[in-house]
């Protein structure tokens, strides 16, 4: 054990995992810190999704599809599952596969790889989408799918044997200053100090958010019974709802067509901040969600209506029943109403990535990649 770690990081969320992962790789010496057996919070609680789809062009699209390569790389080499079957976008209404062609018109020259389908193409491709009534698709095959519960789990375990980063688990940091961080009754040295709890940091680290316009936001999902006779989803599926909610479609002229039609129809949907995604990890299992209630809106109580109302959209996408829900969870995160995530350094040495607003699965490995480089003063 040395007496000095190059680098501690708090957290062993996919942030902190991601963290620890870049700077071991330069072959730095890393102690990584978790307050729990294992991470509990929204690292675990969501899709499993890589969804780069989902992110605007730019910094951030691009950010997206470097992690995509690391996560590839990362996972391939630690043997763990996952399903590079890209993401399905379902149009049953005129104004939704106006927005999806608009979309796709666009989206080579602005850094995206999609493909506009007709019905019998989609059908090809994604053989649990509901048929009756479909218009067309949008797939994109830079998208794919983890287990949040394995690779949380497992990654630790990995990144100990490859590249020898230590896990204090049942550990949770009481102090962080420069050069020290303590916990469990004991004080660790470390050059550098990486913040990467999450939702948690208003627990500990409440001064270094009292100003910044952070939030937190609640979520709803559910995970059925596998699929029967091992039925395959295959992409990752959305819907017009879906739309709405991810900032790569905001430039689409007919998009506000999709969002009266659907306030004046369902406003339970934007009541709750509802949009539906529906993916599927090794056992067969369908995840399906989600909601988003925001700050004082949060209770500790999941709400049946928000449920029944994601099931019921979720059955306008799939043909044939849903399986049977075994399991319902919430999950809250923290984002950041200004910029994508929030990126502190408030001493020497101490930096603070949190706040990434939902899209952790689908930027940590980039974004930490970048933060390293950065502040390691690698350009």
């Amino acid at each position: 054990m040395p007496s000095i770690y190059d680098d501690a990081v708090v957290g062993a969320g996919i942030v902190g995992l991601a963290h620890a992962y870049h700077l071991a790789k330069r072959g730095r010496s890393v102690i990584v810190f978790e307050r729990d057996q294992r991470a509990q919070m929204a690292s675990v609680r969501n899709f499993g999704l890589v969804w780069p789809i989902g992110r605007p062009p730019g910094e951030q699209l691009e950010l997206a599809k470097r992690s995509r390569e690391v996560w590839r790389e990362m996972l391939r080499d630690a043997g763990l599952w996952h399903d590079e079957s890209g993401s399905m976008h379902l149009a049953y209404q005129d104004d939704e596969a106006r927005v999806l062609a608009e979309f796709a018109a666009d989206a080579a020259g602005q850094g995206y790889d999609v493909e506009l389908l007709d019905a019998d193409q989609v059908a090809a491709k994604a053989p649990m989408a509901r048929r009756e009534g479909l218009r067309r698709g949008l797939f994109s095959a830079t998208e794919m799918r983890v287990d949040p519960r394995q690779v949380v789990g497992d990654l630790p375990f990995y990144l100990a044997r490859a590249y020898g980063v230590r896990f204090e688990f049942n550990a949770p940091v009481t102090h962080v200053e420069p050069g020290e961080v303590q916990a469990l009754g004991q004080s660790w040295r470390a050059r550098r100090v990486w913040i990467c709890t999450g939702e948690a940091i208003r627990e500990l680290f409440f001064d270094h958010v009292r100003d910044e316009p952070v939030y937190r936001c609640k979520l709803q999902m559910m995970r059925t019974a596998p699929t029967s006779h091992g039925a395959k989803l295959g992409p990752s599926m959305a819907g017009g709802l879906t739309l709405r909610h991810y900032p790569a479609f905001a430039a689409c002229p007919t998009l506000p067509e999709v969002v009266a039609r659907f306030d004046g129809e369902t406003p339970e949907f934007a009541r709750f901040g509802i949009h539906v995604l529906i993916s599927q990890n090794a056992s067969g299992q369908l995840a399906v969600g989600d909601s988003h209630q925001y700050d004082a809106a949060i209770t500790p109580f999941n709400d049946d209506e928000i449920d029944d109302a994601i099931l019921r959209y979720a059955r306008t996408l799939v043909e044939g029943p849903l399986p049977p829900i075994v399991s319902h969870w919430y999950g809250v995160q923290m984002g950041h109403r200004e910029r994508p995530w929030l990126r502190k350094s408030p001493a020497e040495g101490v930096h603070l990535v949190t706040a990434l607003g939902g899209a952790g699965m689908t930027l940590s490995f980039g974004l930490a990649e970048k933060v390293v480089r950065e502040e390691l003063g690698e350009g």
